[in-house]
């Protein structure tokens, strides 16, 4: 009976102490995609918006970065990760094909609000798929983040760790 008093102690964590608490963290991963910038006219007309990225995990070759994407690169690099990673993939937001109509009263996949609204659904689906470790290992997220151009022959590979 004595055994079962020992293992109802209250397990005492060590106090945090100020660099735990206020150092850098272990590992991080941000992504932002924001300043979205509409170019071209007509049938040309399209949405890009600035990707940037921080952090200090070994296997990004820079530690800050930023480019321009557009949503077929977002489409691009989903189709990427489904073909070449054992990821679950999540999905981007939609396609907005009502909004692509004409004879609409508001500016359609140029609205101010839809714009915003799909730059958020974009960052989340980044920073989901970035901070997966498999994804990690993907040449194709790397350059989708770091490169600045995307070479849509790429030959699919695995990024090893630096």
């Amino acid at each position: 009976m004595a055994d079962t008093i020992a293992d109802t102690r209250r397990l005492f964590s060590k106090p945090q102490n100020l660099n735990d608490a206020y150092g850098p963290p272990s590992n991080f991963l941000e992504i932002d995609v924001s300043n979205p910038e509409t170019v071209g006219v007509g049938r040309g007309r399209y949405t890009t918006y600035e990707v940037r990225l921080k952090t200090n995990l070994p296997i990004f070759k820079l530690k800050e970065s930023s480019v321009r994407r557009r949503y077929s690169d977002f489409e691009w690099l989903r189709a990427e990760l489904e073909r070449e990673s054992k990821v679950v993939v999540p999905p981007l937001p939609g396609k907005a094909l009502i909004r692509q109509l004409p004879f609409r009263g508001d500016d359609g996949i140029f609205d101010d609000s839809f714009i915003e609204e799909r730059r958020q659904g974009l960052e989340q689906f980044l920073n989901k798929v970035a901070g997966h470790p498999l994804a990690q290992n993907e040449r194709c997220l790397h350059m989708f983040l770091q490169d600045e151009s995307l070479d849509k022959n790429y030959t699919p590979s695995k990024i090893r760790q630096a």
